[in-house]
């Protein structure tokens, strides 16, 4: 046991809550079969841990003794049901039973995480719950944070949170890594999530800062377990894709915390090892011969990477590959990443074109960096009212407190 003052044990607690709860949660669901089960005993080991380890010190394996403590906590409280529901009563002996025939040893640990995405991302949910369950149980993000990265309202995750417990429930989907056969079938929704993971602490869709270093790096870890598990084309494609960007993330804020544009980040600051990896990857993907979106993205991101300045850029193979991802996606986004980069290449009027054009479409009428590029391409051009008009409505549509402040500013600078 490590001693320390109440207070610092009390912040030390905050701290292993925010990297080990959902860990601890991913196999708690394991060794009790059960979503809210789970989240009972997780919430019983932390309150153990607030009450005791001023006393007793931190524990030398603090997860393992909160498993360990979440574990009894959820035989103690079946038990005590068990007066009113007697088929509790037999749930309790059962996992009383395999307290040693299940060990939470090492192996399970590290693993406990990719099978909750598998079993978040099972088939038998739709995709829009598979998104919601896997960020709200993997990821710990909240209803709320869910609802505005997928402009719905918090009813609505929830209704569809709750909806994906019970099918998993009712269902008796098993806790488990599908067969190599099933895994196939299984893989685009989980690829789909843990870019979604990433993304989401790449840039942050809420809160104080922009960007959430503990999701990026989780996704991360469960893109290298993916590659382990199964090394395809396209799981190879979305480490790579995940690596290269990540890493910008030393140049892309400002002293003042705010976004760092692309052709204005320090280069010199980029990991030149997680590029290296990275572009070995991309190589890996493509010798493949059939790639798919992420490997198509990590080939852009390499390009990117490649350039020790911005003027050194190839923006014709960037354009290029981008007219390959907007083939196979057929996303406005994508369609849009592809107009900026054409500017780059043609100038900003053709790439303004391009902008109106989706915008005239209707599906990036409230997507805020589609404004945002308006009005910087407008800005570019000299046409400062309609600059002026576009970040108005890029800050209207920004749910980013550092990202409104740098549009913000962005819109200051045009007087």
């Amino acid at each position: 046991m490590n001693n320390n003052n109440g207070l610092s044990i009390h912040h030390e607690v905050e701290t292993i809550f925010r990297q080990e709860s959902r860990r601890v949660l991913a196999t708690l669901i394991r060794l009790l079969g059960n979503f809210e089960l789970a989240e009972e005993a997780l919430q019983d080991a932390f309150i153990a841990a607030v009450e005791q380890w001023p006393q007793a010190g931190i524990p030398d394996h603090p997860r393992a003794w909160l498993i360990s403590v979440g574990r009894f906590k959820a035989i103690d409280s079946l038990r005590r049901r068990a007066r009113f529901n007697a088929s509790l009563a037999d749930l309790a002996l059962l996992l009383e039973g395999q307290m040693h025939a299940n060990p939470a040893d090492q192996d399970s640990l590290e693993d406990d995480r990719l099978r909750l995405i598998f079993i978040c991302c099972h088939p038998a949910l739709t995709a829009d719950a598979q998104v919601a369950l896997t960020l709200r149980e993997v990821c710990d993000l909240s209803t709320e944070e869910i609802a505005r990265a997928f402009l719905i309202t918090p009813s609505t995750v929830a209704q569809r949170i709750v909806r994906a417990k019970s099918k998993i429930r009712d269902a008796h989907i098993p806790y488990e890594v599908p067969s190599h056969a099933q895994l196939p079938e299984r893989l685009d929704a989980v690829l789909r999530v843990v870019y979604l993971v990433f993304n989401e602490g790449y840039f942050a869709t809420s809160g104080d800062t922009l960007t959430r270093s503990d999701l990026s790096s989780e996704a991360l870890r469960l893109g290298r377990l993916l590659v382990d598990l199964l090394p395809q084309v396209e799981v190879v494609g979305l480490l790579a894709l995940m690596l290269l960007i990540e890493s910008r993330r030393p140049a892309r804020l400002s002293s003042s915390g705010e976004p760092v544009l692309l052709d204005q980040q320090d280069r010199s600051l980029w990991d030149r090892d997680m590029i290296r990896e990275g572009e070995a990857l991309v190589e890996q993907a493509l010798r493949s011969g059939r790639v798919g979106a992420y490997s198509v993205q990590a080939a852009i991101a390499a390009v990117h990477a490649e350039a020790r300045y911005a003027t050194d850029t190839d923006w014709q193979q960037i354009v290029g590959l981008y007219d390959v991802l907007v083939g196979l996606t057929g996303s406005p986004v994508v369609a849009l990443n592809r107009a900026v980069a054409v500017a780059m290449l043609r100038g900003p009027e053709a790439g303004l074109s391009l902008v109106d054009g989706l915008l005239d479409a209707g599906e990036l009428l409230d997507y805020h960096l589609a404004w945002s590029a308006r009005a910087d391409l407008c800005r570019r051009l000299g046409r400062i009212d309609e600059a002026r008009v576009a970040y108005t409505k890029a800050i209207k549509l920004s749910q980013q407190r550092v990202d409104r402040q740098f549009l913000e500013r962005c819109l200051s600078e045009l007087n």
